[in-house]
């Protein structure tokens, strides 16, 4: 063995080859006595390319989904060896680090106040709980950066199977929020004793999931992006993250030094011309304004599958951020419906279907969201325009209004 491990590419087959057998039922002991001279010094970038290569060989996404904790705890021992680097404040991932301890804390408070409830299941306690997990359910805008920001300038650098894997267990935990919320929605009725068992069945999961994520990013992810990513991306990052916002902190101003700012400040040209369009005449800057303005959510993904625009209105609806422009369409959705994202965009392509419309209820809000296929004068498939709309306040509107209210 001792001959493969400084042979990186030999050294990586066999790792992949460990995992492989964790897949097909050893256990982690069995791994770890076999390989301990080589798990010594696995590094955080490695364990993501392993993986990596492993989806790209036709390891399926949710099978590597379903033991990454496992694959964790082979590695375990080398990552806790590593040397952390520290991080100046402002820096993306010294706020993403300060948001992990200050959910720790919230998940502490959680998980007090759930036991409370079993100890005495009264209304102040289930009161209590449910304003401990709402904090909790917070901690979304860390997810958000991660899916809508940090991923997509990994991709750029070929890290995609790791970061799909972290937004399928990013979805299994939004799951088990919204199952616990509900539970304490509803609350013990007549059956105090089914109540308290299906909290011991919600809230322990859903607690390792969140605190396994923790070891993942700050062990795996972040040691990795830092690797990959130069510092110009990491100002990029920066700038976009208040688009999507932040939980329990904000961001320290010691990062990026206000030099590298200047320097990095790109200098606006002037807009000059006209657009020639069907119907008029507009200046770059008019078009831009006028997107802006819409009273709609609207996305333009192009003929390949890449998303090319997105209107920057208000109040937007879904998160985006410039990340996602150049990005594969797919990529912006979580794993588990890239499937119906593929067939609208099938559909379109083929000739099957030119709209395809949706409707959900979201946070007391009725969101309307359609697809257009956008076809050329010869009729060819040229992309994908996704229109988005809160229609609550449309849907409650009754009889006739034909002047304008005294005082608006």
């Amino acid at each position: 063995m001792s001959e493969y491990i400084n042979n990186r590419t030999k050294r990586q087959e066999i790792l992949k080859k460990l995992i492989r057998q964790l897949h097909n039922g050893k256990t982690v002991e069995e791994v770890k006595a076999e390989f301990a001279a080589l798990l010594r010094d696995v590094g955080a970038t490695e364990i993501a390319e392993i993986e990596q290569a492993l989806i790209a060989e036709g390891l399926p996404e949710t099978e590597v989904k379903r033991l990454c904790d496992v694959h964790v705890a082979v590695f375990r021992e080398s990552l806790d060896t590593q040397t952390r680097p520290e991080m100046t404040p402002g820096h993306p991932l010294h706020t993403f680090r300060a948001e992990n301890v200050a959910a720790a804390r919230v998940l502490d408070a959680l998980q007090k106040a759930l036991d409370e409830l079993k100890a005495t299941p009264g209304q102040a306690q289930l009161q209590q709980a449910r304003e401990r997990l709402q904090e909790l359910r917070e901690y979304e805008k860390h997810y958000l950066r991660k899916e809508n920001i940090l991923f997509p300038f990994l991709e750029r650098h070929g890290f995609t199977g790791p970061s799909s894997v972290m937004w399928a267990i990013h979805d299994d935990i939004r799951a088990g929020w919204k199952a616990l919320d509900e539970l304490l929605a509803a609350g013990p009725g007549d059956d105090p004793a089914a109540f308290k068992a299906r909290l011991d069945e919600l809230f322990p999961p859903l607690n390792t999931a969140i605190r396994e994520m923790f070891y993942k990013e700050e062990n795996i992810l972040f040691p990795t992006a830092l690797e990959k990513l130069s510092e110009d991306e990491w100002r990029e990052i920066r700038a976009q993250e208040q688009e999507i916002g932040y939980c329990y902190v904000e961001p320290g101003r010691q990062w990026p030094p206000k030099a590298a700012v200047a320097a990095a400040a790109p200098t606006p040209s002037p807009t000059e011309g006209l657009l020639s369009l069907d119907t008029g005449l507009l200046t770059a800057q008019e078009v831009n304004l006028l997107l802006k303005h819409l009273p709609v959510d609207v996305t333009y993904v192009d003929k390949d599958d890449t998303v090319r625009y997105f209107s920057q209105t208000k109040e937007r609806i879904f998160p985006r951020s410039p990340a996602i422009i150049g990005r594969k369409v797919q990529k912006c959705h979580p794993p588990a419906s890239v499937h119906r994202v593929q067939r609208i965009l099938d559909d379109f392509r083929e000739g099957r279907r030119d709209v395809a419309e949706f409707w959900i209820q979201m946070q007391g809000k009725f969101i309307h969201i359609r697809y257009f296929a956008v076809r050329d004068d010869k009729g060819e498939y040229q992309g994908t325009l996704e229109v988005s709309q809160d229609v609550t306040h449309i849907r409650a509107l009754e009889g006739e209004r034909r002047l304008l209210d005294e005082g608006e």
